[in-house]
């Protein structure tokens, strides 16, 4: 695989704009900038928390910087109200990627084209985003996946660009990175009479969510800060997918959603654990999907470079 040539940058500041919790009481450290107090505490908006994930990405170097949104959350407003909430000028976003066609991650980008100014904005796609889907799980209960819809999305005036292939953003200072190659052995993703798309009007297995893909920025002197919003490709074929595409070994930082809850993944949680270890990234934000299993099984393993994720939560990460 020929390296991508990604422009290293100064600093990557990394907000955590939608997730699953939020704790107000979380301690800030050097690397963690946390929501602030304000003295009317009780009477104003507060940050929202759900079952969905968004990013606010903003790289700095050459005296300037860029901002990406990754993902957009599942309800119609939680983005944008805490963009208000946390004072982020949604104006200042260049670009949009979605990581993946699951409702908790593109739902919010109805809200949020209102507010971002979306005309000839790009928003980068894998083609499979668009495939209506459905969870069947176990029990018999089913759970459907609506895609995003393609001619709201071109109304709002979005570039929309697809592709399979890694796409570089930001005067070439972020990657996404396309679909995963898939090495690990074990993550294999939904079993696949669990995850279905509708295709030509017949529910088919769709266990491996092709679309899924990660957004990666290469901080001088640190290394790969690699963002991943599910891991629907397994966590460790991300971080190796972004290390092969770029020829940057170290992984600096992983933020994201490691997809290890429930009985049907936590079976691979001591083999993630295992490997990403042997990667040794300096830290590790787990968020959304992860599970309470698997944080703290991090914790344990790689104590030192867990960090909390948090609605509101600034990760600075620099040279």
């Amino acid at each position: 695989m020929t390296p991508v040539s990604l422009v290293p940058v100064d600093a990557v500041d990394v907000t955590v704009l939608v997730d699953n919790s939020i704790d107000i009481l979380a301690a800030p450290s050097e690397v963690e900038q946390r929501a602030g107090f304000v003295w009317e505490w009780s009477t104003r908006d507060q940050l929202r928390s759900e079952h969905g994930y968004s990013l606010v990405v903003r790289i700095h170097g050459d005296g300037g910087s860029s901002t990406l949104l990754y993902d957009a959350g599942l309800g119609r407003d939680t983005a944008t109200h805490n963009l208000d909430v946390l004072a982020i000028d949604p104006k200042d976003v260049r670009a949009a990627v979605l990581s993946h066609g699951h409702a908790d991650h593109h739902s919010g980008l109805e809200g949020l084209h209102r507010r971002l100014h979306t005309s000839g904005m790009p928003l980068v796609v894998h083609p499979h985003v668009w495939r209506d889907r459905k969870i069947a799980f176990p029990n018999g209960v089913e759970l459907h996946m609506p895609p995003p819809g393609r001619g709201d999305l071109d109304r709002a005036g979005w570039q929309i660009v697809e592709d399979r292939g890694p796409t570089l953003l930001l005067d070439g200072c972020l990657l996404v990175t396309g679909e995963v190659e898939r090495t690990s052995g074990y993550e294999t993703g939904f079993p696949p009479q669990v995850h279905q798309a509708l295709l030509s009007d017949t529910w088919e297995p769709d266990g491996a969510i092709a679309d899924d893909q990660a957004v990666v920025v290469n901080v001088r002197d640190k290394g790969l800060v690699v963002m991943s919003s599910c891991s629907h490709a397994g966590a460790i074929n991300v971080l190796q997918h972004a290390r092969r595409l770029t020829g940057v070994n170290h992984v600096h930082a992983f933020v994201g959603g490691m997809h290890l809850t429930g009985g049907l993944f936590e079976h691979i949680i001591s083999r993630t654990i295992q490997d990403l270890v042997a990667i040794a990234p300096d830290y590790v934000v787990p968020g959304h999907c992860t599970g309470w299993r698997a944080q703290n099984a991090i914790v344990s393993a790689l104590p030192k470079a867990y960090l909390q994720s948090n609605v509101g939560t600034t990760f600075h990460f620099a040279a």
